[in-house]
C-alpha cells in the first residue's frame, strides 16, 4: 500500500537478526519486529518511544496479549496514509473493475503490499465462490503478501469480519523475500499491487516487479495495474522559487548575512528530489509555459529496467523563467485500457474520466525545482529535457537551445560541508521579513550586553551567524542536537563571509551543558528560532523542546538572561475541512468490503467513542483543499519561557464569526521574541512555510454567527486547554454551545496530541 515506508534498519544491539520496519512520528515514532525465539516462532512487537520535548528514545516491548487487547484500538496508525487512501473513492472503484475484468476465473492471484486486504478480497470475489475453489478442474487462490506486522493483524480482522479469513492466504514477509514452491506453492498467474507514491517510484516500484516477475510469476503473467505513465510541465512560479533558491533571495535581504556566500551557492540547498505538493493549492500563482509532455512509461506486465533515460526537446507556449517541472501519473489498470486513474492537477484536461472529484492526501503533484532563478524562456522556443528514472526515483536537467551561464548546476561541491534543509526550511532563511525580524530581535538583545556568552540551544544555523556578526565580544556556543558536526563545519566554511572566526563560536553538540562546558561562565543569552532538524512533521507545540532545553540549562543561566523567544503562545482557529474531514472519515463498505474495524487503529473520525477520537495529526492547512475560517484566531494558552517549563492551562470562549460546517479546529505557536512582545513570528496558516495541528471533531457541527437565533446552529464553542510537560502532550476538551445557552453542553470531546 502507499502509506508504508519501507526500511530495513540496523537493529538494536540486544537484538540481533530483526528486521525492523518504520514509519514516521508524530508524537511517537513507532517501529515494529518480529522476531524468532529459539522456542519456536513467537511475535513481538518491539516499539520505540520517542519523547519529542527531549529527542530522547527507549525501547519497549509489547507482548502479543497487549497487542490482542484494547491497548490494539489506539490509533497506532493514524500518522499513515492507510486512511486516506481508503477514503479514496475513485481509487478503490478502478481497482476493483480492473480486477473484476482480469479476473475472470480460477486461478492464482498475488497480492503484493496487501494492507488491509482490500485487493485480495476483490480478487477473490471476482473468481466466483471465493479465493480457494475449483471449476472445470482448476484450483483458484489468492495469495496476500504483507510485510507490517501491525497492519497484518488488521487484515486478519477485516477478512474475518468479511468471511473471507479461508480464502486469502497471508504471508506476513516482504514479496522479495519469498521464492515460489518455497515460500508460495506455485508462481501466481495475475498480480494486483499498489505499491505507488506521488512520484510513482518511491516505495520500490521497480525492484518489486523486478523480483516478482523474476521469481513469483509465471511467464506472460497479467497484472493490475497494467501501465503507468508520468508526464510533466514546465512552469513559472515565485513561491516555488523561494522554496529552494536561498541565494538569489538572500541577496534581496541587504542584512549582511550570508547562509549562503558567492561561490558557496549550494553550500545550504535543498536536495536534488521531486518534492509531493497539492499544486492545485497554488494554481493561480502558477504560469504555465509548456503544454503537457509524456516523460517515462512503465509497464507493469514486464520486468522493468533499474535505469532509463530519456531526451525530450519541448516547445516553451509562453515567454517566461521555467522555475520548476510539476510532474503526475496516469495509471492504466487494464489491458485494453478503458480503466484509468491520474493524480493530474485539475487544470489538466484529461480524454477520460478518472476522478469522483475526491480530495486525497495520499497522492499529490510532484515539483522538481530548476536551480537558481530558473530557466528563461521565449515562446516557441525549444527546451531540452534530460529525465532520468533509477530503482526508485525520477530527475531532470533542463537547458534551452542558446546555452546561457544561468542555466544548470552551479559547479560548487561542498561535500561534507554542505547542509540539506527542507524546501520550507530554505524559504524561511530566505524570506526578508522574517530575516529582518530576527535581526532586530538579536540587536535589541545585544543592546546592554557588552562581553557576553550566548548559546545556541537548538539547529539555527541563521542565529549562529547572527550573534558571531554583530558581537565581536560574544562568546557562541551551538548545541545544534541534530545538525551536529555538520553544523560545525558549515559554519567553518562560511565564516569568513559573514566576519567572524570560529575561535569565538564551538558546536558541542550536547543535549546539556555544565560550567565545565561554558568555562566556569554563566550564559547570559539562551536563544532558538525554535527549530530542531527532522522536526518537519511534527505538532507545534513539540517545538517546545526549547522550553525543557532551557530548563536543563537552568543552573548555569545568569540571573538577567535573555531568553529567546520570550514566550510561546498557543493560537487556534475553528476551520471549515471538508475535504480533509471526508478523507480521514470512518470506513464503512468499500466497493462491498466491511472495513469498520478498522477506524479505531487508524485514527477515523466519526461514530467512534471519545476514547477513540482521531489524534491530532500536522498538515500544511493551505494544502488540504477546500478551507474556510469559521472564527477570530484566538489565544488558547501561553508558555513562559522566563520560568522552567511546567504544566500549562488555558481556556478560551470562541465566537463563530462565519457561517458554515465545523470540521475542527487548527493550532500553531506564535513565539514571542523579545519582552516588549513587538516581534511576534507566527507559523499559523497564513505563513505557509510552517504545519498545523488538525484536530478533526467526531462530526461536523453546524455554526452560525455569534449573536443569531438560528435554530441547530452553534454561536460558541469553549476550549479547555492543558499541556503536560512530562509527555509533551497537549489535551483539549471543546463544548459547543447553542445561541443563549451559555453552559449548555452540544458535545465535549477529549483530545490527546
Amino acid at each position: 500500500m502507499a502509506s508504508l515506508l519501507r526500511k530495513t534498519l540496523t537493529s538494536p544491539s540486544h537484538l540481533p537478526d530483526i528486521t525492523l520496519l518504520t514509519l514516521h512520528p508524530v508524537t511517537r515514532c513507532k517501529i515494529k519486529a518480529t522476531r524468532a525465539m529459539s522456542s519456536g516462532s513467537t511475535q513481538r512487537m518491539f516499539q520505540l518511544k520517542l519523547d519529542p520535548l527531549t529527542g530522547n528514545s527507549e525501547w519497549v516491548v509489547i507482548e502479543e496479549d497487549e497487542v490482542s487487547s484494547e491497548h490494539s484500538q489506539k490509533p497506532l496508525l493514524a500518522i499513515t496514509s492507510y486512511l486516506d487512501m481508503l477514503n479514496d473513492t475513485c481509487r478503490n472503484r478502478v481497482f476493483r473493475e480492473a480486477i473484476e475484468k482480469t479476473v475472470t476465473g480460477p486461478c492464482h492471484v498475488l497480492d503484493i503490499g496487501a494492507g488491509t486486504g482490500l485487493l485480495s478480497m476483490m480478487a477473490a470475489r471476482a473468481m466466483g465462490s471465493g479465493g480457494s475453489t475449483e471449476r472445470a478442474g482448476m484450483k483458484g487462490m489468492v495469495t496476500a503478501c504483507e510485510s507490517y506486522l501491525p497492519m497484518v493483524k488488521l487484515m486478519r480482522k477485516v477478512l474475518r469480519l468479511n468471511g473471507m479469513e479461508r480464502k486469502i492466504n497471508i504471508i506476513n514477509r516482504r514479496s522479495d523475500e519469498l521464492q515460489a514452491g518455497v515460500d508460495i506453492t506455485s508462481r501466481a498467474d495475475i498480480l494486483v499491487s499498489e505499491i505507488l507514491d506521488s512520484e510513482l517510484l518511491g516505495e520500490g516500484l521497480i525492484p518489486t516487479l523486478q523480483h516478482a516477475h523474476e521469481m513469483l510469476l509465471v511467464k506472460n503473467a497479467q497484472t493490475v495495474p497494467y501501465r503507468a505513465t508520468t508526464y510533466g510541465q514546465l512552469v513559472e512560479s515565485t513561491f516555488l522559487w523561494k522554496l529552494h533558491d536561498l541565494y538569489n533571495n538572500e541577496a534581496q535581504a541587504l542584512d549582511s548575512i550570508h547562509l549562503v556566500p558567492t561561490g558557496l551557492e549550494t553550500i545550504l540547498h535543498v536536495k536534488s528530489q521531486q518534492y509531493a505538493m497539492h499544486c492545485d493549492a497554488i494554481k493561480e500563482e502558477i504560469r504555465l509555459l509548456s503544454e503537457p509532455f509524456k516523460i517515462f512509461e512503465f509497464d507493469f506486465w514486464k520486468r522493468p529496467d533499474s535505469h532509463g533515460e530519456t531526451e525530450l526537446l519541448i516547445k516553451a507556449t509562453n515567454d517566461g523563467r521555467v522555475h520548476a517541472i510539476v510532474s503526475w501519473w496516469i495509471l492504466q489498470l487494464d489491458c485494453e485500457g478503458t480503466i484509468f486513474y491520474s493524480t493530474a492537477p485539475k487544470w489538466i484536461n484529461l480524454p477520460f474520466n478518472t476522478s469522483s472529484g475526491d480530495w486525497c492526501d495520499h497522492w499529490k503533484q510532484c515539483i522538481w525545482f530548476i536551480p537558481g532563478k530558473g530557466v528563461s524562456v521565449s515562446r516557441d522556443e525549444g527546451v531540452h529535457l534530460h529525465a532520468i528514472h533509477t530503482d526508485t526515483s525520477i530527475s531532470y536537467n533542463l537547458k534551452t537551445q542558446v546555452p546561457r551561464t544561468e542555466v544548470g548546476q552551479y559547479p560548487f561541491h561542498a561535500g561534507h560541508c554542505q547542509l540539506a534543509l527542507s524546501p520550507e526550511r530554505v524559504a524561511i532563511y530566505g524570506d526578508s521579513k522574517w530575516r529582518h525580524s530576527m535581526l532586530t530581535a538579536i540587536e535589541k538583545a545585544l543592546q546592554d550586553k557588552v562581553c557576553s556568552l550566548c548559546v545556541v540551544a537548538d539547529d539555527s544555523v541563521f542565529l549562529t551567524i547572527i550573534i558571531a556578526h554583530l558581537s565581536k565580544t560574544s562568546h557562541v556556543i551551538s548545541l545544534f542536537p541534530g545538525l551536529r558536526d555538520k553544523g560545525a563545519q558549515y559554519l567553518q566554511a562560511v565564516a569568513g563571509a559573514n566576519g567572524f572566526s570560529m575561535d569565538r563560536v564551538e558546536v558541542l553538540g550536547k543535549r546539556s551543558l555544565t560550567l565545565h562546558d561554558t568555562h566556569q561562565k554563566k550564559v547570559d543569552m539562551l536563544i532558538g528560532e525554535p527549530f530542531y532538524c527532522g522536526n518537519d512533521s511534527m505538532l507545534p507545540w513539540q517545538n517546545l523542546r526549547f522550553w525543557k532545553e532551557r530548563t536543563t540549562l537552568d543552573s548555569i543561566l545568569s540571573k538577567d538572561i535573555t531568553i529567546m523567544p520570550c514566550k510561546g503562545i498557543l493560537k487556534a482557529c475553528a476551520m471549515s475541512l471538508p475535504d480533509l474531514w471526508n478523507s480521514r472519515r470512518c470506513l464503512d463498505k468499500i466497493e462491498g468490503f466491511d472495513h469498520s474495524v478498522v477506524n479505531a487503529t487508524l485514527g477515523a473520525c466519526g461514530d467512534l467513542p471519545a476514547s477513540q477520537a482521531s489524534p491530532f495529526l500536522p498538515f500544511f492547512i493551505w494544502q488540504c483543499g477546500e478551507i474556510k475560517e469559521l472564527s477570530e484566531v484566538f489565544t488558547v494558552m501561553e508558555f513562559d519561557f522566563s520560568k522552567p517549563i511546567s504544566p500549562c492551562f488555558g481556556k478560551a470562549q470562541v465566537k463563530f464569526s462565519e457561517l458554515g460546517m465545523c470540521h475542527g479546529f487548527v493550532f500553531w505557536i506564535d513565539w514571542v521574541m523579545d519582552a516588549e512582545n513587538s516581534i511576534v513570528i507566527s507559523t499559523g496558516p497564513d505563513i505557509r512555510h510552517w504545519k498545523q495541528g488538525v484536530k478533526l471533531l467526531t462530526k461536523p457541527v453546524a455554526v452560525g454567527i455569534h449573536g443569531s437565533r438560528n435554530m441547530g446552529e452553534c454561536s460558541l464553542t469553549v476550549i479547555d486547554a492543558s499541556f503536560d510537560p512530562s509527555s509533551g502532550e497537549l489535551i483539549i476538551e471543546h463544548t459547543f454551545l447553542q445561541p443563549n445557552m451559555e453552559s449548555a453542553s452540544y458535545g465535549t470531546e477529549a483530545d490527546l496530541g
